[in-house]
């Protein structure tokens, strides 16, 4: 429903409850979280995908008719919010006129029947490192991604700016035991793939043509010794000289795409 006024207040319920939804724990215990920009909107309008509240200036409104429609069409509330306001319940330093809350879904594993690529994340703690492994393992087409619960809040919104949109589109989940998950998906003849700088093999020369999990640790300290003693094969990426890691997020990629080019040759969707 639209209000021909506008919200100006800082102390409006309203604006007070969405500010509180900065910290993870307030996401958590209210059950919704934020989605700041017209791009996430979109995206989020695109799968509709259930929508709470949608606030934004007076001049957005203007700029973006169509996706106001669409917004106010799939949201509980709607509302228009001065510059303020707008700047108030935002994470952005500069928000561009749109500010929504969406529900928060249940975070169970995403359900796989026949995995053929999936990546598994352990003590992920940069927003912008899975942010990005989610758009690029969206890019490539994988089936799914699980991250264990001590990683960084999935709902972020540094998260789900960084995964540009791609947060929607992949089914995702967080593990209380990923080892338990782990050890199922190789009961099932899923291959897992570790990446550890001790491995012989490189990361090309790993059959990847297989049903495959691949695990990526700790931005720090790589995987931990018990989920790497899961994996049927080990691999690394070659570092020259002096280097000594690489970002997560770079390596999940290499990871991804080797493991795509396999199984089509040529790169082309």
């Amino acid at each position: 429903m639209l209000t021909s006024s506008m919200l100006t207040s800082l102390q409006n319920p309203l604006i007070k409850q969405m500010r509180k939804l900065h910290r993870a724990k307030e996401r958590r215990e209210q059950q919704i979280f934020l989605l700041e920009g017209t791009h996430l909107l979109e995206e989020a309008c695109a799968v509709s995908y259930p929508l709470v509240t949608v606030c934004c200036t007076s001049v957005w409104q203007e700029q973006h008719p169509m996706l106001w429609e669409q917004a106010a069409q799939r949201s509980q509330r709607v509302e228009i919010v001065s510059p303020e306001v707008l700047a108030a319940i935002a994470t952005t330093v500069q928000p561009d006129g749109v500010v929504a809350t969406a529900e928060r879904v249940s975070l169970n594993l995403p359900v796989v029947k026949t995995l053929q690529l999936g990546l598994a994340l352990e003590t992920l703690q940069d927003p912008g490192n899975l942010g990005t492994v989610i758009r690029t393992a969206a890019a490539v087409g994988a089936d799914g991604l699980w991250l264990t619960d001590d990683s960084v809040d999935l709902e972020s919104p540094k998260v789900l700016r960084a995964s540009a949109g791609q947060w929607f589109r992949l089914p995702m989940g967080v593990s209380a035991d990923l080892g338990a998950d782990v050890r199922q998906f190789r009961a099932q003849g899923v291959q897992v793939v570790a990446t550890l700088p001790t491995a012989t093999l490189t990361y090309w020369e790993a059959d990847l043509t297989r049903p495959t999990l691949i695990l990526m640790g700790n931005e720090g300290a790589g995987l931990s010794p018990e989920l790497a003693g899961l994996a049927d094969v080990a691999v690394k990426i070659p570092l020259a000289a002096g280097v000594e890691s690489l970002n997560v997020a770079i390596a999940s990629a290499l990871m991804l795409y080797e493991a795509r080019r396999q199984r089509m040759g040529d790169f082309r969707f």
